[in-house]
């Protein structure tokens, strides 16, 4: 089984610079950023700052010849992504594999339509509460990958391959059997979660200690519940007590990337989170006025506030 040796990040927000800055401090000649224009500026100037730590990663931009990637890993928001796939033409070879830390659940899809499902492994991201401002990010949990195939009875090459990267770097990384379920759990959680504290301006902590907030939370997450079912995936009561214990274990001042968004007037994934799940309300003839209602709310604070 070869080693993975390069590895290209696209996208340098909280979660791509927190995992990218972590693969540089294990190799600083592994590592490259993929960026253009404005944004490789900023980075080829000021560099990032992670947890006080100043790192100046090397950079690609998308038209550079340059040796196809070992990995890629795709940490761009959701509304980036087309562009991103596009951008990462140069650094896509034959034997390379792709992960998406986005959120939803169509990431990997999008990104199986151009390069192959061959190359993309379904990846998830829980327990980090980094927060960005500008160049700067800031976390007290680093996280946790989950990784794989649809399923994983029994792991494949590829998977162990990216399996044994992430031990390398101190990255905890696991392999659940039912990747798609899981994909599906944390696509319930980020719809809940992300999209009430962006209506609510509130970090984790409100949602740790006040009722009411979690109660819209889990009014919007119920609907993701309902709408799974009718997919034929399975989300059980015992998910909801998951992401509770994930919870109660973030930083109360941690912040969500959506309530990070909203506050720095940025446009947020509403139409990945409600936006979706609206979309597959209609398609299966299922109610999400609850979704729909943060929907229409999110949208009039990214146009006024």
């Amino acid at each position: 089984m070869s080693s993975i040796e390069k590895i290209s990040v696209i996208g340098a927000g909280a979660i791509g610079a927190t995992f990218a800055c972590r693969l540089f401090d294990m190799d600083k000649n592994c590592i490259s950023l993929l960026a253009a224009a404005e944004r490789y500026d900023r980075l080829k100037e000021n560099g990032l700052i992670v947890n006080d730590k100043h790192y100046s990663l090397p950079l690609v931009k998308p038209g550079d010849r340059t040796i196809p990637s070992d990995l890629i890993i795709v940490a761009v928001k959701h509304h980036h992504l087309q562009k991103a796939i596009q951008d990462m033409r140069n650094i896509v070879g034959e034997k390379s594999l792709i992960l998406s830390v986005m959120n939803g659940i169509d990431s990997e899809e999008q990104i199986g339509d151009v390069y192959g499902m061959d190359k993309v492994l379904y990846t998830i991201t829980i327990d980090i509460d980094a927060v960005r401002e500008e160049n700067r990010i800031t976390y007290t949990r680093p996280g946790k990958l989950f990784i794989g195939e649809a399923k994983n009875q029994i792991l494949t090459e590829r998977v162990k391959r990216v399996q044994s990267l992430f031990d390398r770097a101190g990255i905890v990384c696991e392999t659940p059997e039912d990747m798609v379920r899981m994909l599906w759990w944390k696509f319930m959680i980020n719809v809940g979660i992300n999209q009430a504290s962006a209506l609510l301006r509130a970090p984790y902590g409100v949602f740790q200690t006040v009722q009411e907030a979690r109660d819209l939370m889990e009014s919007a997450m119920r609907e993701v519940m309902s709408i799974a079912k009718a997919v034929r995936v399975n989300l059980y009561e015992e998910d909801m007590d998951k992401w509770y214990s994930v919870l109660s274990g973030l930083s109360p001042q941690g912040k969500t990337s959506m309530l990070q968004d909203v506050e720095a007037k940025r446009k947020t994934e509403v139409e990945m989170f409600a936006g979706k799940v609206i979309e597959l309300g209609m398609k299966y003839g299922i109610p999400t006025p609850v979704n729909l209602t943060i929907f229409r709310s999110i949208k009039v604070i990214e146009r006024y506030f």
